[in-house]
């Protein structure tokens, strides 16, 4: 690629007008690449929506459960109905500019290079960057904007203005530096070596018009571009699991109490069923006040006592795929959450209800674990253990 010859738009995702920028732009210049921000993964859905290739509406979310993948769908999700939303509120599909380009430079005969990051690895990423209070925030106001809605109307071609990108940009990141880091500089930095990589001499390269500049930057600086390794490793470092040290520690806190009792000849017949009541009790309660199915509370609470002692495991994992045989998810649900103008129409998406029953049966038994089972067993068998 020779930097002269190379073409940056940043585009607004859902906006007519740089869908028409992009094609004219890739008439004009008939570049040896087009460049686009697409994965694998997204190109191919673009591609079977452009070619009329209807493929199975069913979300796998007994796999996505069973993975632990729950946080990247629900970012996936939440992700999907902002640019649903808005691009219904403008009456313009999103990756509208994405099909031109691929219009375009298949019309032209054109290579197609494909840019970004697999989607998975960049949430899954920002996920592991972002604090416990970060992704609270983020998931009760995501909440707070499907029940509550926003009138405010959007200029989409305002938000491709240089000021208007550096604003929001300044926002979201003190709203959440971790995310802002993976979702903006990272991928800024993936972009620009993409376009480094490409061979061909002249390119024109189809990115978000918040990216324009950061890709800009690392084009001139090429050498404080990261690696590709570390760009896409998916593990922690540097970082203190606190959250996972806590949930590890409580089965082990568990278990010691009991077998201290035991070994000191303490009979603890009357603490374990009062355990085991207790959190099938409230995983049931939880299950059904988060709005499940019958059958769906009697599993999580069954559950309850045993997944309580494994750390990765979650009695809500196991109502949730329950529940999934009553309430089968498919992506049209993602579609209808841009639609959503009230509660009753959150109540009736199934994407919503299967993640409150997973989340709501994780509360039952978080608040048997941290609030009623330590006032009336744990600390009471303790004092017994140590004659307290």
């Amino acid at each position: 690629m020779i930097k002269e010859n190379l073409t940056i738009i940043g585009t607004a995702h859902v906006s007519s007008e740089s869908v028409e920028e992009v094609k004219d732009t890739i008439y004009e210049i008939q570049p040896d690449v087009v460049g686009i921000e697409l994965d694998l993964g997204r190109y191919h859905k673009l591609k079977n929506e452009m070619n009329g290739i209807e493929t199975d509406d069913t979300i796998p979310m007994s796999k996505i459960i069973k993975e632990n993948k729950v946080g990247v769908f629900f970012a996936s999700t939440i992700l999907g109905y902002i640019q649903n939303k808005i691009g219904k509120d403008v009456d313009v599909k999103p990756g509208s500019e994405m099909i031109g380009a691929i219009k375009a430079a298949e019309d032209l005969d054109i290579k197609i290079a494909l840019l970004d990051r697999d989607i998975n690895i960049t949430l899954q990423r920002t996920l592991n960057q972002m604090s416990i209070w970060e992704k609270l925030k983020f998931v009760f106001g995501t909440l707070k904007a499907l029940i509550m809605g926003d009138d405010e109307e959007i200029d989409i071609e305002d938000l491709k203005q240089e000021d208007t990108i550096e604003e929001v940009m300044k926002y979201f990141k003190e709203e959440s530096p971790g995310a802002y880091e993976v979702l903006v500089h990272e991928r800024d930095a993936y972009l620009a070596q993409s376009i480094l990589n490409i061979r061909e001499d002249t390119v024109v390269a189809v990115v978000g018009a918040g990216h324009k500049e950061g890709i800009e930057k690392y084009l001139d600086n090429p050498q404080t571009i990261p690696s590709r390794k570390e760009l896409t490793d998916l593990s922690s470092k540097g970082k203190i699991p606190w959250l996972k040290i806590i949930l590890g520690s409580i089965p082990v806190i568990f278990i010691l109490i009991f077998f201290l009792a035991f070994i000191n000849g303490i009979n603890i017949t009357n603490e374990l069923l009062l355990y085991f009541i207790v959190y099938f009790i409230m995983g049931f309660l939880g299950s059904i006040c988060s709005g499940s199915k019958i059958v769906s509370g009697i599993v999580g609470g069954i559950a309850a006592p045993f997944t309580v002692m494994h750390p990765i495991l979650a009695a809500g994992m196991f109502s949730a795929l329950v529940e999934l045989h009553y309430k089968p998810v498919r992506k049209r649900d993602i579609h209808k959450l841009g639609e959503i103008e009230s509660f009753k129409d959150l109540w009736h998406n199934n994407i919503f209800r299967v993640l409150l029953v997973f989340i709501g049966t994780d509360i039952g038994v978080s608040i048997a674990t941290f609030f009623i089972l330590p006032a009336n067993v744990f600390i009471p068998l303790f004092g017994k253990v140590f004659g307290f």
